[in-house]
C-alpha cells in the first residue's frame, strides 16, 4: 500500500548511502541537516578538494553590514534585512508580509581541515560566497615514481 504512495525504490536508498559515504570520506560534517522552511538566509554548503564553499542567499541585505566570523570551526553569519515599506508618516499598514525582515544569525559547522587564515568572501547580486581553503598538510599529495 505505502509503496504505491511514495514510490521508494532500492536505488534511492543505495544512492543515499553512497552520498553519505562520500560526505564522510571528505570529512564533511556529519550533522549537516536541513533547517525549517523560511530560515534566513538560505545556505548552500559544498566541498572541493581544495576548499569548503558556502553560498548564502542574502537579497536585500547591504553586504557592508554583514558580520562573518569563524571561531573553533564554527562559521557565523549575522546581519539584518530591513523592512522595505515606505513609512513617511508612520502610519503604514501592512496587510501581508511574506518576505523576512529583521535580524538574522546562521551558524555552520566546518570540517576540521579548513584553514581559518585562508578565507575570502564576496557578495554579488544578493549571493554571498565564502571560500575557506583546506590546510595544506591535509590536501592529497601525488607521489612521483623515479
Amino acid at each position: 500500500m505505502y509503496g504505491s504512495l511514495f514510490n521508494f525504490s532500492e536505488d534511492l536508498f543505495s544512492e543515499l548511502e553512497q552520498l553519505q559515504r562520500q560526505l564522510q570520506g571528505r570529512s564533511m560534517v556529519s550533522n549537516i541537516r536541513p533547517v525549517a522552511r523560511g530560515t534566513f538566509p538560505a545556505i548552500n554548503l559544498g566541498s572541493t578538494s581544495n576548499s569548503v564553499e558556502v553560498l548564502a542567499f542574502v537579497p536585500g541585505v547591504d553586504a557592508a553590514t554583514l558580520d562573518i566570523q569563524i571561531d573553533k570551526n564554527l562559521l557565523t553569519l549575522q546581519g539584518q534585512r530591513k523592512l522595505d515599506f515606505p513609512n513617511e508618516d508612520g502610519r503604514t499598514t501592512v496587510y501581508a508580509q511574506e518576505r523576512f525582515s529583521g535580524k538574522f544569525k546562521r551558524v555552520v559547522t566546518l570540517p576540521d581541515d579548513v584553514d581559518v587564515n585562508q578565507v575570502s568572501a564576496s557578495c554579488k547580486d544578493g549571493v554571498l560566497r565564502i571560500s575557506i581553503l583546506r590546510k595544506e598538510e591535509t590536501l592529497p599529495k601525488r607521489i612521483e615514481i623515479h
